[in-house]
């Protein structure tokens, strides 16, 4: 039975539906539910180029949306959940990346589930985007459930 579950949402179809998930073993569980989201200062710049304060609080603000409408979902369903925007502003550090910071706050937060979505990335793709998800499952102390995208499960049913 888990107690503490911590869900990790990007605003991906493929993190909501571990929100989704997420939300239904708190709701049968009874657990607490938190909502994390990862801001990365390196992946995010190459992404939107402007002042670095502008561009820091539009990151920011961005992520916020995201977790209050996660929040917001949860509540739908009757689960009261708290929010965390984690962020990574060390430019070109390897050192604090972001699964890394998920497992860190599950660790702090002591979470005994992560829930988190993977795309399903293999071969040259994942060697050259990485996996947060893998990064997580390697590194938890806590139990981690990976929920698949839709169109992986419509790729394996064809």
């Amino acid at each position: 039975m888990y107690k503490r579950i911590l869900v990790a949402i990007d605003g991906s179809e493929t993190s909501e539906r571990a929100l989704h998930e997420g939300v239904a073993l708190a709701k049968t569980n009874r657990a607490r539910l938190r909502l994390v989201h990862v801001v990365d200062e390196l992946t995010a710049r190459s992404a939107t180029p402007s002042t670095p304060a502008d561009f820091w609080k539009a990151v920011r603000k961005a992520g916020a949306l995201i977790l209050e409408s996660a929040r917001a979902r949860a509540a739908q369903d009757g689960i009261e959940a708290e929010t965390k925007l984690l962020e990574i502003r060390t430019f070109g550090s390897l050192v604090r990346r972001v699964p890394n910071l998920i497992v860190e706050d599950a660790r702090r937060w002591d979470a005994d589930l992560i829930v988190i979505g993977t795309h399903g990335r293999r071969g040259l793709s994942k060697l050259l985007l990485g996996s947060v998800a893998d990064g997580v499952v390697r590194t938890s102390g806590a139990s981690v459930l990976l929920i698949r995208g839709a169109d992986r499960k419509e790729r394996r049913i064809r």
